[in-house]
């Protein structure tokens, strides 16, 4: 569904960039295949030119990967650098969610804040089993980035943006067992009561258990997906 033709606008580049994305995280685009600009320019009915300045940005980033023999393909996943990338996330988002609860005592949360936050809580709670990967994944985005706003350090923002697409792929990963997307919101609900409430060790707490849990939760099924190797292999 991600790859489907796009209609032509001036952020051309950036939609195309989002549609493949989008395509690696539902895997569409599994670890390990090939991509050319070819073949995405003709399924999204485009020109050659949005597509490779778009590839070039995922390779950037480290989505895709240069193969010796198949070019430019989809890069494995790796059970360590996801631990790595939520041990990172873990302090960080902890700290989000206490600088908001603090705000939140201070008094010093906007409206439109608050209800920023609490409507992607509501959006992602509704979610029910129709809901696309992307859409699930979408939904933790639009939640966690609200708490970030919400801390009023836009450091965290910054630093987290750059990883936001590895994220995303590893939460594809095992969001395909929909048993977990509730679980999630669960956590959610509650880190947020807390944040409102300004209850900031609590909030910290809560969303550092909530992270750490995800980052081991995702790490784990790859490593039962994959044997004893960590890391998926491209042939």
């Amino acid at each position: 569904m991600s790859l489907i033709a796009l209609t032509a606008s001036p952020d051309l580049i950036d939609q195309v960039h989002d549609r493949l994305l989008a395509a690696i995280v539902d895997g569409t685009l599994a670890p390990g295949a090939r991509v050319t600009q070819e073949d995405v320019a003709a399924r999204l009915g485009v020109s050659r030119q949005p597509v490779s300045h778009a590839l070039q940005l995922l390779k950037r980033r480290g989505l895709l990967i240069e193969h010796r023999k198949r070019g430019l393909v989809v890069a494995p996943l790796d059970a360590q650098r996801i631990r790595d990338l939520y041990q990172v996330r873990e302090s960080l988002e902890g700290l989000a969610a206490e600088l908001a609860a603090r705000r939140a005592a201070a008094g010093q949360l906007t409206d439109r804040e608050r209800r920023t936050a609490q409507e992607a809580l509501a959006r992602g709670a509704s979610l029910g089993e129709d809901a696309t990967i992307v859409d699930l994944v979408e939904a933790d985005v639009a939640f966690h980035s609200a708490i970030h706003v919400m801390s009023g350090n836009t450091a965290i923002s910054e630093t987290v943006v750059d990883q936001w697409s590895h994220f995303m792929r590893a939460m594809g990963s095992v969001l395909t067992n929909r048993s977990i997307p509730k679980r999630i919101w669960s956590e959610h609900a509650q880190v947020l009561a807390a944040v409102l409430d300004g209850k900031a060790d609590k909030a910290s707490t809560l969303m550092r258990h909530h992270i750490a849990g995800a980052g081991e939760d995702t790490a784990r099924r790859l490593e039962r997906a994959l044997g004893r190797d960590h890391t998926q292999r491209i042939p």
